[in-house]
């Protein structure tokens, strides 16, 4: 008796409708948000690739004019400072070639491409393909530009190397807090004759004061190269291993990184190699032992409200990866990142 009343309710309900109309008005909001006037989606395997499938906006290099955009995606394909196995400067691409990311994050409860004003501006604009530091120069310049129209850079690179000259932007008129999801701590120094490789990049934040080391969490720590990381505890950064992620769990790991960070500007940089291989395959320096995907995103799905910045997801090397999964991950922990700026007080501050 009981399934023939559900039987004849769902058919009074749903029979004769065209099934793409929820009833439920939570969910109804969000259909009428992604859904353009046609009242269809376009397929997600047509069209030109871009990040999340964001809108395409082409900002002139020498006279940037970045609109009413709250958010830019940017690529920043650029791989000279690897110590290991090239390949990341095909990162980028890799990640505009993902489809069915988004639209809805069912946890965090936003459509992030349709609730902020974003768009992917294509690539950093490189004078050379040979020299690392001019590539960093080129790097700095263009997040200058979006910084200084108020508007929130989140990257896919290109090696770690790359977070240097784009928290030099951010940091630029004071020191943000750093949450930085890595196998690797990225606080070493001068190695063959130079500091500007990936494996340092955070040391040189420090130095020259664009992250405050105090308001800096450095999650999933591992591998064989902990005697490197010395600067980290020295300028008082906090280091969580994973063997501590494994040890506390994984809400432990929010609350410890909130109160460090506290409410101010705070950016968030996620390496690929943060993630297992078994789950990124894909990358330059890969370490065993690391997050499972589902941590990486309860992980970075706690940190919402965090006042985050800016953001980047790096060191995604996909010829090393025959499956796509390492693209994939990337593509998601982006999408993630997108939505913890959605309830950040720094994307609000720029109205159209």
């Amino acid at each position: 008796m009981e399934f023939e009343e559900n039987l004849n309710r769902l058919r009074a309900k749903y029979v004769g409708t065209n099934g793409d109309e929820p009833f439920d008005a939570r969910f109804r909001k969000v259909v009428e948000k992604i859904t353009p006037l046609t009242g269809r989606r376009s397929a997600p395997y047509a069209g030109l690739p871009t990040l999340l499938d964001a809108p395409f906006r082409a900002v002139d290099a020498d006279h940037a004019d970045f609109g009413d955009l709250q958010v830019a995606l940017l690529g920043v394909p650029m791989d000279l400072g690897v110590s290991n196995r090239a390949g990341s400067r095909f990162g980028p691409r890799a990640l505009r070639s993902i489809e069915r990311i988004g639209p809805y994050n069912h946890v965090l409860d936003c459509a992030p491409v349709h609730d902020l004003r974003v768009a992917d501006i294509g690539d950093v604009p490189f004078r050379s393909r040979y020299k690392l530091e001019l590539c960093h120069e080129d790097i700095e310049r263009r997040i200058n530009q979006i910084v200084d129209a108020g508007v929130l850079p989140l990257s896919v690179g290109g090696d770690h190397s790359i977070s240097h000259p784009i928290l030099q932007a951010v940091g630029k008129h004071g020191p943000v807090g750093l949450i930085h999801i890595d196998a690797h701590c990225d606080t070493a120094g001068v190695t063959d004759l130079t500091k500007f490789h990936h494996g340092g990049p955070f040391r040189n934040c420090v130095l020259d004061g664009v992250i405050d080391p105090r308001r800096t969490v450095q999650i999933g720590i591992r591998g064989s190269s902990e005697f490197a990381w010395e600067f980290s505890y020295d300028s008082g950064m906090t280091v969580i291993h994973i063997e501590d992620v494994t040890r506390m769990g994984i809400a432990a790991v929010i609350e410890k990184a909130k109160s460090v960070i506290g409410d101010g500007a705070t950016y968030l940089s996620f390496d690929i190699d943060s993630l297992d291989p078994s789950f990124a395959p894909g990358t330059g320096t890969p370490e065993v032992g690391g997050l499972t995907t589902r941590e990486a995103l309860e992980l970075i799905r706690g940190l919402k409200g965090m006042n985050i910045v800016g953001g980047d997801v790096v060191e995604v090397a996909p010829q090393y990866d025959a499956t796509a999964n390492t693209a994939h991950a990337g593509a998601q922990i982006l999408f993630e990142i997108l939505s913890l700026m959605v309830f950040s007080a720094a994307s609000k501050q720029k109205v159209p």
